[in-house]
């Protein structure tokens, strides 16, 4: 069956009534349900590697029922194609209140709902083995848009999930927390938050690590790519917007050039949360497939587009995501990225051409952008 949903019209999901819903099973069953999983992995041979990282190889996540909370954002749509492939053998929710969709696609369990409804939530977490946590508002400018409703999203409802489910729990932070720094920086390094979307995502990681039961934090670097076709593409990232400009003939706008980011594809954040799951790692991680200039990345897609013009200009201000990660302790677990950066600009060449994205203009591919006109709707009280 396919969902089709829109903001404000009541429908069923999987023989659940909107208006009625309790969980499938009672908290205290599912509680002990929980204890039993975790009594059983604990009890399984573990190691730990030359990092101190702790791993069970090739724990299975079969029968496990998975919450994603989130599930229809930029990172959601792969995650949620992964972890509905047959071998897999879980089940799969999504929770999500559809702010750059206007409607859900996918053959998946799926919830409309709003994170800030905690009486809802409360009741739909405890029915599940592994809650993902994915929503958030993402980004140093859309962050500024509401203050107030950002740090209630971005740390206040994590702050709440831990307290009240003790499950396993997977959290998506920023390598924006380390602010600008020349060196190389490992998670032993202090962070140095410089906006209100580093800040948020500090206080709720650090919130879930000394709270949480079993957690798995991952400081993601700068995402890029197409993660699948049902999900919207960001165009306010970096590698997607100069491969944008490529692609439509603009000149590539380079100011500086020598500042660091450490990128990672989008697909493979799904792919390090579904192996940190398999392989019941916890604790805290930055998660990247190598640091890049900005020039560079201005190479990689003249490598792929060879018309592409750069235009280089001086840069005037201070560059709050300058920074480069060490990524080696989450490497030392065994884990791979799976993707290149040439491999991501490809993907979305074609994609530009086919004219799969009809107005690469749209507000909706801009966090800040989309939020900024969201927000105006709140004001006139018709937001969610």
């Amino acid at each position: 069956m396919v969902f089709k949903v829109l903001k404000g019209r009541k429908f069923k999901i999987a023989g659940v009534d909107q208006n009625n819903y309790s969980p499938l099973t009672s908290t205290e069953t599912h509680q002990v349900q929980l204890r039993k999983f975790h009594c059983e992995v604990c009890a399984k041979k573990t190691k730990r590697n030359s990092k101190g990282v702790k791993i069970m190889n090739n724990a299975t996540l079969d029968g496990k029922k998975i919450l994603i909370v989130g599930g229809c954002g930029y990172i959601g749509g792969h995650l949620t194609d992964l972890l509905c492939n047959e071998d897999m053998g879980c089940q799969v929710t999504v929770y999500d209140c559809l702010l750059y969709e206007t409607r859900f696609l996918k053959k998946v369990n799926f919830i409309y709902g709003d994170i800030k409804d905690t009486a809802r939530l409360g009741k739909l977490i405890h029915d599940f083995d592994v809650v993902v946590w994915l929503a958030a508002i993402v980004g140093d400018g859309a962050c500024q848009v509401d203050e107030e409703l950002t740090k209630d999203l971005n740390e206040n409802a994590v702050k709440w999930l831990v307290d009240n489910y003790k499950g396993r729990i997977v959290f998506t932070s920023t390598c924006s927390v380390y602010g600008v720094n020349n060196d190389l920086l490992d998670e032993s390094a202090e962070p140095n938050p410089l906006s209100l979307y580093a800040s948020t995502k500090l206080a709720a990681e650090k919130y879930v690590l000394e709270h949480a039961n079993h957690p798995l934090v991952f400081r993601l670097g700068t995402l890029y790519g197409q993660s699948d076709v049902h999900s919207r593409i960001r165009l306010d990232l970096v590698v997607n917007i100069l491969t944008k400009k490529a692609a439509q003939g603009e000149p590539l706008t380079i100011f500086g050039g020598e500042q660091w980011r450490p990128l990672l594809h989008v697909k493979d954040v799904s792919n390090a949360i579904i192996y940190g799951l398999k392989n019941d790692i916890e604790g805290l991680y930055n998660l990247s497939s190598g640091n890049y200039r900005i020039s560079e990345i201005a190479d990689a897609i003249k490598s792929v587009i060879p018309s592409a013009k750069v235009q280089s200009h001086d840069i005037s201000f201070e560059d709050a995501r300058n920074y480069k990660v060490d990524n080696s302790k989450f490497a030392s677990t065994g884990w791979k990225p799976k993707h290149t950066i040439e491999e991501g600009i490809i993907d979305m060449l074609e994609m530009f051409t086919d004219n799969r994205v009809t107005n690469t203009n749209d507000s909706v591919y801009s966090n800040v952008a989309h939020l900024k006109s969201t927000y105006n709707i709140e004001k006139e009280g018709e937001f969610y």
